[in-house]
């Protein structure tokens, strides 16, 4: 089998990871891929929303399977364009792909669904934005409709807050066009959970749950990133919960995109919070692997769990069980670039050890970086590498990925020290 991975981040470098420990007779084809990668099977020096030169790729290359890593080359309609070849794709399509794409979008159809989430209102227009900012209550939350990197959420403690939000989205245009349509929202309370499943558009299997960590430092302070680590599996998920989420979020959703015409295929990820007295409501939703999250679930998945993956691209899935355990714990420590989230500086030179300790029981995935004509590998990125422990428990884990962390260094490295922490807080009090 020949497998093309789209995208370069520590998303398709955990992919690939996957894949080639669970189909090592696959070839392995990533675009644009980065070194990490490479050590993986071959890079084609193709960006990841080069549609047209994407598709000519997967014929040059005598694609079996093509896997869509990011949301963008999604939304731009990568996998109706092969579908259309006769190529099989795990993805969704255009059309299903707007649950992430456009958060006006996701709201709608949960609304029309029946899936609980907080109260919204979507805006075009800044003085009507203004106008229901300044008689909502405290604390508020405003998003930029569009893709915006995991970026566009702003959570405000003040109308003033929100106001400023709102301006800064709709008329300074901070996100480009993600934010010429915003969603003013209720802010709730609780824990946050990521849930994915892998899905062919009727049937399931939910993979364990993860904790992403969105603020940049310790102690969940500092401004929203792209996502700073993740912990797997949360003992919070337990069966019972797991089963509310598919009746209550994933089935109706996924009725809901059908009964539009847009059925869904690949993985759905919602990012729920939990509440008091057993609440659930979803967040937001993503049409593809979590990043980070990716980094800590995939390695803790059965042995030949990613076999799931091409065959519901190619129609033939039988899943067999309808939620995979993890097996032993991940915790995933993002290292970034000074100055991230907002004006990241690249460039740095980027020393790895041959053994960052913990041997195999540490992984290391690329996310942002390149390699310079000499080998040398720098810094091409906010989000420079996922630094995987895995152990037994989540605190054992945590303790393997903070120490690799550390004995990595480039210019300006930064990186929480403290992710799964509400975890190891759970483990402690046990």
């Amino acid at each position: 089998m020949r497998i093309l991975v789209v995208g370069g981040g520590g998303r398709e470098h955990a992919l690939v990871w996957a894949l080639k420990h669970d189909l090592p007779e696959a070839t392995l084809f990533t675009a644009p891929g980065n070194p990490g990668t490479a050590q993986l099977g071959t890079n084609l020096d193709i960006p990841a929303t080069a549609v047209e030169h994407l598709v000519d790729a997967v014929r040059a290359q005598r694609i079996d399977v093509t896997i869509i890593g990011p949301e963008a080359p999604l939304s731009l309609g990568l996998a109706d364009r092969l579908r259309a070849g006769g190529r099989h794709v795990f993805g969704p399509n255009q059309a299903a792909a707007q649950i992430e794409s456009s958060k006006a979008f996701a709201k709608d159809v949960m609304a029309k669904a029946g899936v609980p989430t907080a109260k919204s209102r979507t805006f075009r227009s800044l003085t009507d934005a203004r106008d229901y900012i300044d008689r909502h209550p405290e604390p508020l939350v405003v998003k930029a409709s569009g893709l915006a990197a995991g970026k566009g959420v702003v959570i405000c403690a003040t109308r003033a807050e929100a106001q400023r939000a709102a301006q800064t989205m709709l008329e300074e245009l901070a996100f480009g066009d993600a934010g010429r349509e915003i969603v003013v929202e209720d802010y709730l309370e609780g824990e946050e959970l990521s849930v994915l499943a892998l899905t062919d558009g009727e049937r399931m299997v939910i993979l364990p749950p993860a904790q992403d960590h969105k603020r940049l430092l310790d102690h969940d302070t500092g401004p929203n990133t792209g996502g700073m680590g993740a912990y797997c599996p949360v003992s919070l998920s337990t069966p019972r919960l797991l089963e509310r989420v598919r009746r209550e979020v994933f089935e109706p959703t996924l009725r809901e995109l059908a009964s539009r015409g847009m059925p869904y295929q690949g993985v759905l990820y919602a990012g729920l919070m939990l509440g008091a007295g057993g609440a659930i409501n979803v967040l937001e939703f993503n049409c593809r692997f979590g990043d980070p999250e990716t980094q800590a679930v995939l390695p803790v998945l059965p042995a030949g769990s990613l076999a799931h993956l091409p065959a519901i691209a190619g129609g033939n899935w039988r899943p067999g069980r309808t939620v995979l355990p993890a097996v032993g714990s991940a915790v995933c420590t993002v290292l970034v670039a000074r100055g991230y989230p907002d004006t990241p500086e690249t460039g740095a030179a980027i020393t790895i050890p041959q053994d960052p300790g913990g041997g195999d029981d540490v992984l290391i995935f690329h996310a942002g970086t390149c390699a310079d004509r000499d080998g040398t590998i720098r810094v091409a990125g906010g989000r420079v590498l996922g630094v995987t422990g895995l152990a037994r428990s989540v605190p054992a884990a945590a303790k393997k990925s903070v120490a690799a962390a550390e004995r990595i260094a480039f210019a300006g490295k930064a990186y929480r020290r403290d992710i799964g922490w509400r975890e190891i807080a759970r483990a402690g009090a046990a």
